[in-house]
């Protein structure tokens, strides 16, 4: 912990600190004026007391007032200016963080994606970045300003009687040595509120997501209740972290009486030898005050500390996670889009191969269909093309490069994909198309529209192609859905097409208009589909038989049926056997 803290520290100051340093220097300044300012007031008291009434000095009246509302008047205008210097400074780092956190977040590997739920990500973004905003805005102001106050006030004391304030620091200390044994016992309290935090923010998101399940099933009640599980944890943790800062904030006062205690006491007496003038008494007084005044903000500024320093470190813990693409890959240029896997294995987690020892070649300007029961691996090959994942042993190459090596957002550019849930975003469909090409023109993006036969169903709504499609597309139909996700593959023109269950939410009159866009789209193209319609099975130029992970055989649907055992398993399960029948061939995995 000791270590994780210290990296926290030298973090906080290489990446927060030290990028800010002209605003804070600026910042620090202002506060030293507000201090000075605020001097006025605790000296005020000896020129009263020793000067005007004991001197019998009425014409230091009219100054004494025009000093102490001019060090009023600065203190207000260091304040305005360090909501300028400092707060506005604080956002803009915050944002700055806010976008390095997504940035990281989406530079994730697939594997670390598929552990963290979505809320969970979103506190990440939001909340944690947020606490960057207590380092280099008034948070930090307000520490500096405390110990500069503290700093100056003890000085003053000290010159005035050093007796006195040695012994109102002696007082003073074993409460400080208990401020900071319980300051130091909430960080990990705070850092457990962030995880439930976003535990109940991923809860929330997917039950809101959910919904129709929810309701479909009813299962509000038992959403209810994990959620008020949840809720109740995160209580307790705030409970316990509100009880230590009470005992914070009780101590504090109680040292700050006994130091006051010990002014009262000690001063009495000096006053009473002759070694103190009232006036300076008087001072003594309104410096003590302002030297305990830090001690009373303490448990405050602790608390925000430790919530701070929480925060940190589950940044600091995402900033040390592995991201999907180091850099440094070889840069991708023309390809004729031949995609090889060479005895490649796979799995999700430890001993549990997905895939074992798969090898087959996807030729360049063919279709390679993919066939196999639920669970045979088909997805997964389609994952390891996009690299959303690696292999554990093989390798998948492009024209016979591994794909490993290449720089990732230029291999991607060259695949395009239809998934089997393939998601729509809350905008407008022509948007959602347009999401492969961001700068394809409005012609374009109608011709890829056209293309995938969108324009059957977009001429019927009031706004067509610009309508609004919802969170995740709801307001359209699973085939909508599936056919703006192909007038997307569409518009990307990439060289190599991947197609996930591409027709597996179209009705017959649905599919017979996506099938001719999907030819069109595939003449030219390396073509590797999940297969689940005969007549594509059919049209493939071979066909890669999966089961339980493995390669069983590869052929063309007339060769597969006469040698493979397993595919015409496959073929009497969806057909009785029936080849005149023309339905699924396979499940989805």
């Amino acid at each position: 912990m000791g270590m994780a803290r210290a990296s926290t520290a030298r973090d906080l100051i290489r990446e927060i600190v030290w990028r800010q340093r002209r605003q804070l220097a600026a910042g620090v300044t202002l506060l030293f004026v507000d201090r000075a300012a605020g001097f006025v007031l605790p000296l005020a008291p000896k020129v009263l007391v020793d000067e005007v009434i004991g001197k019998r000095r009425a014409d230091l009246l009219p100054w004494l007032a025009v000093a102490i509302v001019a060090a009023a008047l600065v203190q207000a205008a260091v304040t305005i200016a360090l909501t300028r210097v400092l707060g506005l400074s604080a956002e803009r780092v915050v944002l700055g963080f806010r976008r390095r956190v997504m940035a990281r977040v989406l530079g994730l590997p697939a594997a670390d994606l598929d552990g963290m739920q979505s809320g969970a990500l979103v506190s990440r973004v939001l909340d944690d970045a947020n606490a960057m905003q207590n380092v280099v805005g008034f948070e930090l102001a307000r520490w500096l300003s405390n110990v500069v106050t503290a700093a100056v006030a003890l000085a003053a004391l000290v010159y005035l009687d050093w007796r006195m304030t040695l012994a109102a620091l002696a007082v003073a200390a074993v409460p400080g040595f208990a401020l900071d044994l319980t300051h130091r016992r909430m960080r990990p309290l705070f850092h457990e509120r962030a995880v439930l935090r976003a535990d109940l923010a991923g809860r929330l998101a997917q039950t809101l997501s959910g919904v129709r399940i929810v309701r479909a099933y009813t299962a509000e009640r038992r959403e209810r209740l994990a959620f008020a599980k949840a809720l109740h944890r995160w209580y307790r943790v705030l409970a316990s972290a509100a009880e230590r800062k009470s005992r914070m904030n009780a101590v504090a006062v109680v040292a700050s009486a006994c130091v006051v205690g010990v002014v009262v006491v000690m001063g009495g007496r000096a006053m009473l030898d002759g070694r103190m003038s009232l006036g300076d008494f008087a001072s003594y007084v309104a410096f003590a005050l302002m030297f305990a005044s830090p001690l009373l903000d303490l448990p405050d500024i602790a608390t925000r500390a430790s919530e701070t320093l929480a925060h940190l470190d589950r940044l600091r813990e995402l900033s040390e996670a592995r991201p999907e693409d180091p850099g440094g890959g070889a840069s991708v240029g023309e390809v004729r889009g031949e995609i090889a896997f060479e005895r490649v294995s796979f799995a999700y987690e430890p001993g549990r191969d997905v895939l074992r020892d798969v090898t087959f070649t996807a030729h360049a300007g063919h279709t390679t269909a993919l066939v196999g029961a639920s669970g045979a691996g088909k997805s997964t090959v389609l994952s390891l093309v996009l690299r959303f994942y690696a292999p554990r042993e093989g390798a998948v190459r492009l024209d016979g490069v591994d794909v490993a090596g290449l720089d990732l957002r230029g291999y991607r550019g060259r695949l395009s994909v239809v998934l089997q849930d393939d998601l729509l975003f809350d905008a407008s469909i022509a948007d959602n198309i347009a999401y492969a090409r961001p700068r394809a023109t409005r012609e374009e993006v109608e011709r890829a529209a056209r293309v995938a036969h969108c324009d059957e169903f977009t001429a019927r709504l009031p706004d067509g192609l610009d309508t609004r499609v919802g969170e995740r597309g709801v307001k359209l139909s699973g085939g909508q859905r599936q056919r703006v996700a192909i007038a997307r593959a569409v518009l990307a023109d990439a060289p190599v097409l991947l197609l996930d269950e591409a027709t597996s939410s179209l009705d017959a009159e649905s599919e017979t208009l996506v099938r001719s866009a999907l030819a069109a789209l595939s003449r030219g193209r390396t073509v590797i589909v999940i297969a689940h319609r005969l007549s594509t099975v059919r049209a493939a130029d071979q066909i890669v038989v999966l089961d339980r992970g493995a390669v069983v055989d590869v052929g063309t649907h007339d060769a597969l049926l006469g040698r493979s055992a397993r595919y015409r398993e496959l073929y009497d399960a969806q057909f009785g056997g029936a080849p005149g029948r023309e339905s699924a061939l396979t499940e989805s995995p």
